[in-house]
């Protein structure tokens, strides 16, 4: 098993009518986790490095540390840069291997939205890379990006289909009434915008994102009616790495800074497994 890319796993997806998780990494033992979960799992997964992280990380080193752990588990991973709005970003990461990239262009007017996606295609396709775009804002905080959730604004099913046309992407996330980060209230999904939207673009894999804190009931009934990537990131961070390592530090393990990242490479393939559970790729390898 190695890298994939996020086309290929999406097209196994639709046909069997389950979802890919896409998980974001932090650390070197924030991916270990999503890999070894992927292994204990028998499931593809969807690695997502943010625009902060590659800050830190580097497209070539990112590369490197997926491969390596896509073929220590044996498992089928994709490498995805997580909402890039920079034209520059996305092409050093194609370059150097990434598998999958998201430009995220929503924030535009529509024909500057088709305009920047349509380049960043035209550029992934030279490479198979394959690419996500969104069309309607979700509300809430992602990395760099952030959203006023009263300015968030849904996705309209024909505009829907009139982009994917306009683009030609691989994949496209949509504004259905999730957000970023934790949520305040309970979270009300737009079920009938799902379903039309899908009605409309069937050969295009849908993507939620704010997966964090959506009940397992309500991802259940959008992979019914079509979404088939969802994106976990902030149970990761705050649950996965941060709480578990500040916990670790405070205590005598504190001491050996490997026991705490055998805590954290735990807590986040425990997180991913829970997702992978239900969103049904269980065995899908």
């Amino acid at each position: 098993m190695a890298l994939v890319t996020l086309d290929y796993l999406m097209k196994k997806a639709m046909k069997g009518n389950y979802a890919i998780g896409a998980f974001n990494f932090f650390t070197y033992e924030n991916l270990i986790g999503i890999g070894l979960a992927a292994q204990r799992k028998n499931s593809p997964v969807i690695a997502m490095a943010s625009v902060g992280a590659m800050k830190i990380m580097g497209e070539k080193g990112t590369v490197g540390a997926c491969y390596g752990v896509a073929r220590d588990y044996d498992v089928d991973m994709v490498l995805h840069l997580d909402h890039a709005t920079d034209y520059d970003l996305i092409r050093r990461c194609v370059d150097n291997g990434f598998t999958s990239v998201m430009i995220d262009a929503s924030s535009k007017v529509y024909q500057e939205n088709v305009d920047i996606t349509a380049q960043v295609v035209e550029y992934a396709a030279k490479y198979g890379v394959s690419v996500e775009a969104e069309l309607g804002h979700v509300g809430g905080q992602e990395d760099h990006i952030k959203v006023d959730e009263r300015e968030a604004l849904f996705t309209v099913p024909e505009d829907a289909k009139r982009f994917i046309k306009d683009t030609g992407v691989d994949a496209l996330a949509i504004a259905v009434g999730t957000v970023h980060g934790f949520y305040k209230s309970e979270p009300k999904l737009d079920f009938p915008r799902i379903a039309r939207i899908h009605e409309l673009v069937p050969t295009i894999p849908l993507v939620l994102h704010g997966g964090t804190g959506v009940s397992d009931d309500d991802f259940k009934k959008a992979i019914q009616l079509g979404v088939r990537k969802i994106n976990v990131g902030t149970e990761l961070k705050v649950h996965g790495v941060f709480d578990v390592s500040k916990q670790a530090y405070a205590s005598d393990s504190g001491s050996d800074p490997r026991s705490v990242s055998v805590k954290v490479i735990e807590a986040c393939a425990k997180i991913v497994e829970s997702r992978i559970d239900v969103i049904g790729s269980v065995g899908k390898l």
